[in-house]
Parts: C-alpha cells; structure tokens; sequence
C-alpha cells in the first residue's frame, strides 16, 4: 500500500498533473488508439505456399498408338505428362511448367512433335512424327532436342506405327471406257465381210449358169 501511494506522489512531481488528471489522460490516449487502429482493417494475412507433390515414378507404357498418347496431354492431373520425339516416348511431369496446361509448350504434350521442334513451329499441321522432307539444319536441331531428352527425361514407351490404308479397286463409273486389261476378250474367229458372204451365195435361177 506504501509503494502505491507513493507511486501516486511522483505522478504530481513529475508531470504536473494529479492522478485523477494523469490517468484520464492515459485513458483518452489509449481510446484514440484503439478507435484509429480499429477504422483501418488489419493487413491480410499471407497464404501459406501450395503444397506441390513431386510427380509419381514414371510408368512403362510400352506401345501406345497417337490416340492412347493424346490421353497424356496434362488435362488430367492423377496421369503422367508424356510427348514423344521420333516415336520415342518420355514422361516430361517434372518440365509441367513447360509442357503442362499455360505452359509455353503445352500444345506439344500428348503428341509425337517432332516436326514442330525440327521446325520451331506452333503450327498444327506440323505437329506431327512425320519429318520426310526436313532440312539438314532441321534435322540437326531434332538431334539435339532429342539429346535433350534422352538426357534429361525418361523414356516410358514407343508410338505404335500406323497401319498403311489399303486401297481398294473401285469399278469403273458408268459410261467409262473399259481399259485394254478389263475389256471383254474377243473372239478369235475371223469375221466374214459382206463381200466375201456375197460370193460364196448360192446361185439363183436368175444367174447365168456359165
């Protein structure tokens, strides 16, 4: 009890003010505070990071056609991202940044690109296994995306090669001309000319009989 009165004798000493004065003081300064602070909302509160799952082992497909590797694009995300380069397949999950959904590459998921990497191009009529007609320098930057590759991806399958389409003979429209092969054969027998079916009548009543 001595040590608050005298606590209550500095307040006068040192600030001029009673107690009661000095505490009123103290209250209105902290009601200002709490009044200002509480007009202004609190800062948001920053969300904690994703929590990103490193991708599963990679799985052996073995031989898959173009249509069963078009399932492998990324638009699934429980499944493997793969792309295939000269028919090789490599699972690219790790690169999903890349080759994923908004990726920069995204559009050479789930297919054989080697045309487009050859080339450089986002053109849909080059994304295609198919490099018959490649430049030698284009040939040469397909070699070194596919070092890229086998260095840094791993290989989970082959692209099963396409069935040549068998053509079938069609007949020949109506009113066509029938080619030398597929014309009726025809007959070995001479055909008599009218001259000759003349001389060999017999003779009437009417010739002269010589």
């Amino acid at each position: 009890m001595g040590g608050l009165q005298e606590a209550l004798d500095f307040i006068p000493k040192y600030t001029g003010l009673t107690p009661v004065t000095f505490f009123t003081v103290v209250a209105l300064v902290l009601a200002i505070y709490y009044l200002i602070t509480g007009m202004f909302p609190p800062p948001p509160m920053k969300a904690p990071p994703p929590v990103v799952l490193p991708p599963p082992p990679p799985v052996q497909l073995g031989e898959v056609s173009l249509e069963e590797l078009a399932a492998y694009d990324g638009s699934d995300p429980q499944k493997p991202l793969l792309m295939a380069i000269k028919a090789q397949i490599y699972d690219v999950s790790q690169s999903r940044v890349f080759y994923g959904p908004g990726g920069p590459y995204a559009l050479f998921a789930g297919k054989d690109a080697s045309r487009a990497l050859a080339k450089m191009s986002f053109e849909e009529c080059d994304l295609t296994g198919d490099i018959e007609g490649l430049s030698p320098y284009e040939l040469d930057a397909l070699s070194d995306w596919e070092y890229k590759f086998m260095s840094k991806y791993v290989k989970v399958g082959v692209v099963k090669p396409s069935a040549p389409k068998s053509v079938e003979k069609e007949a020949p429209p109506a009113g066509s001309e029938w080619t030398k092969s597929e014309a009726p054969a025809e007959s070995d027998a001479p055909i008599e000319t009218e001259t000759e079916k003349v001389g060999e009548a017999e003779p009437t009543a009417a010739d002269p009989v010589l």
